[in-house]
């Protein structure tokens, strides 16, 4: 049952982001970042341009100066409409990287009319390039980038020890009953993967997770989401991934032993930072400052709210240090 009425949340939800990303804005000059409503909020911080972009869920871009004031939404994504992502594909958990002199787009697309393995909506995590950090974002060489039958999320860009780049991604607990985190091999251009993927963890691997069970019992959540690679200042290797307390969005963090993608992941007993705020990410300010993008997640007269909030970060030693509110 429980899961039941997951999957019709989520539909609804779903349904509100069609209608929001197939509408056009207006553009809002100066809003604070706490005016703005976002899930999934990614900055980068582009030193060519000396600007700060920020996306994430529903294909929009805003632009700071100084990480206070932004404007925005600007639409950057330019799908192929004949691809099986269609018309309109809803646009989760957007990332932009720079890398080898051009921007790259991961994202998670949707397309409503395609149902794979449950009855499920196709969802995979996809890559798109532009010459700009702003766009336009058009697709490259290959249609696909993760098997058509999997459902797939959240991905991130990360180059590892053997100077391979690789697509770090989760597969959809709702698919597996048992979200994982995966990577697979990027070909040099980005422009399509190599090879199959491999897992790097399991939800079930958190000890601070938690979910009930059908008679009660108490067992890790079954969530894995917005998985997200650093280095601290010492060279350890961590990622941040956020999964649920019961009804509390909740971000943890994990340590590799190896130092390298392939781990073993060490999973931290207790989450990394507070209640109701996940799928966090790290960058690094034109001054030097290590700040932590992440969204609160709340309920507000039986609607979720999610807005953009930035903490800093100490990661001078072995493990990184939530600290106080950027202001």
């Amino acid at each position: 049952m429980k899961k039941i009425l997951f999957v019709l949340t989520l539909a609804v939800f779903n349904l509100m982001l069609v209608h929001a990303q197939n509408s056009e804005p207006a553009l809002r000059v100066d809003i604070p970042i706490d005016s703005i409503r976002l899930s999934d909020p990614f900055i980068l911080a582009d030193k060519i341009t000396s600007t700060y972009y920020m996306t994430g869920t529903g294909g929009r871009l805003w632009k700071s100066k100084d990480l206070r004031k932004w404007t925005g939404p600007y639409k950057i994504a330019q799908t192929d409409p004949q691809s099986w992502m269609g018309s309109n594909p809803m646009i989760w958990a957007a990332e932009i990287h720079y890398y080898k002199g051009k921007y790259y787009y991961f994202a998670t697309f949707t397309n409503k009319a395609i149902r794979v393995g449950d009855n499920l909506e196709r969802r995979a995590s996809h890559v798109l390039v532009s010459d700009k950090p702003d766009g336009p974002y058009v697709p490259m060489k290959d249609s696909v980038y993760l098997p058509a039958d999997k459902l797939t999320l959240d991905a991130t860009l990360w180059t590892d020890t053997d100077g391979k780049s690789y697509m770090i991604y989760c597969h959809e607990w709702l698919q597996n009953d048992n979200g994982t985190v995966e990577k697979i091999e990027l070909k040099p251009d980005l422009s399509g993967t190599i090879g199959g993927g491999k897992i790097l963890f399991l939800a079930s691997d958190s000890p601070w997770s938690r979910e009930k069970e059908k008679d009660g019992k108490d067992r890790p959540n079954k969530v894995t989401d917005g998985p997200w690679l650093f280095r601290t200042q010492t060279g350890k290797l961590g990622m941040l991934w956020t999964s649920w307390i019961y009804d509390v969005y909740t971000q943890g963090v994990a340590y590799s032993q190896s130092g390298t993608l392939d781990g073993p992941w060490i999973q931290e007993k207790e989450p990394v930072n507070g209640s109701n705020f996940g799928h966090g990410m790290l960058f690094r300010t034109f001054d030097g400052k290590l700040l932590m993008s992440i969204h609160s997640h709340k309920s507000i007269n039986n609607r979720t709210v999610r807005i953009p909030h930035l903490f800093e970060v100490d990661d001078s030693g072995d493990k990184i240090v939530v600290g106080k509110a950027f202001n």
